[in-house]
């Protein structure tokens, strides 16, 4: 009996100390802690309080009875997208164009902040700057415009340059192999710029004095990236992998839409995503549960995947890892 009164006492004691080493490092750290509070009263209120909202994926959702007064189904809203013979398709094209983007894009906005700290030039330097930020800005319904000008088989620019040099004309609307690299193409030219943001940031943070140290000893500027710039860019380029791979099933459907149409169907075999089919399929007849049980499925995936990748890299890299 009084070992276990000693026990209970040795654990009030430990709770106590590690409650009070908490308050002292909130107090140590209070103002990083009040600089992060809006992302995280922004993630609390939009990522966590809408959580219980999953279990409209498994009802037969009607307004007068809510979400949770709702009849149970189970995985029926399920069936629409498991039926159609094209969830393999679907999932193949939305997880390869996130591949592309996310390691082409990491790769192309390293390479631009690269460039961007090599520039000597202010006035340019922020010239340049601004003008590669422009892109994302620009809606997609523009972006769709631009590139429907520029392909139309009958009035594009390309097609009309080709009829002038007396060449035959493409038609890109029809041929779907070309579309991926299209597609990736206008994603990068959106998204690289803004993207770039970040490794600047974090090429800002390298110590001076090891670059200029290297200078002294002789190393030139592509010595310097690849010693210097490229592995302190490592673990920003590893967290930002991991933190896109959390969304590598949810595709760009503005993008994709306004590109290619929802009714091109000589497209779809290389350009329909799970949002474009999900938006074709509810589009006449919407239904909160089947889209809500399509958000789950991917967002499951999502999961998994992260955790995986983060336990990889753990086991490689500790330091670099999320968790």
């Amino acid at each position: 009996m009084q070992k276990i009164e000693m026990k209970n006492s040795t654990n009030k004691q430990e709770k106590s100390r590690s409650a009070l080493k908490i308050f002292r490092e909130f107090k140590k750290s209070k103002v990083l802690i009040f600089m992060c509070l809006p992302a995280i009263i922004f993630f609390f209120v939009f990522s966590y309080l809408p959580m219980p909202g999953i279990w409209l994926a498994f009802v037969n959702f009607n307004y007068r009875d809510g979400i949770f007064g709702s009849k149970f189904i189970g995985f029926e809203n399920f069936r629409f997208l498991i039926l159609s013979g094209q969830l393999w398709q679907l999932t193949r094209n939305t997880i390869l164009y996130n591949v592309a983007f996310i390691f082409l894009g990491n790769i192309m906005q390293i390479f631009i902040a690269i460039l961007f700290n090599e520039m000597s030039g202010k006035r340019f330097k922020k010239f340049t700057q601004s003008a590669m930020f422009l892109p994302y800005f620009i809606s997609a319904v523009v972006i769709g415009l631009f590139a429907y000008n520029l392909l139309n088989v009958q009035n594009g620019l390309i097609n009309s340059i080709l009829r002038q040099i007396e060449r035959d004309t493409v038609n890109f609307y029809s041929m779907p192999k070309l579309w991926p690299f299209i597609i990736v193409i206008v994603y990068l030219w959106q998204s690289t710029g803004y993207g770039s943001i970040v490794y600047f940031a974090a090429i800002m943070g390298i110590d001076a004095e090891m670059m200029e140290a290297s200078e002294i000893d002789g190393a030139n500027a592509f010595q310097r990236i690849r010693y210097i710039l490229l592995p302190c860019l490592k673990p920003t380029f590893i967290i930002l992998l991991l933190f896109s791979l959390g969304g590598i099933m949810k595709g760009n459907f503005g993008l994709f839409y306004n590109l290619v149409g929802a009714s091109n169907t000589a497209l779809f075999s290389h350009t329909d995503i799970i949002e474009t089919f999900v938006f074709r399929s509810l589009n006449v007849n919407f239904n909160f549960s089947m889209g809500s049980a399509v958000g789950l499925y991917q967002s499951i995936f999502g999961f998994i995947l992260v955790m995986i990748v983060n336990y990889v890299v753990k086991k490689i890299e500790p330091d670099y890892s999320l968790f």
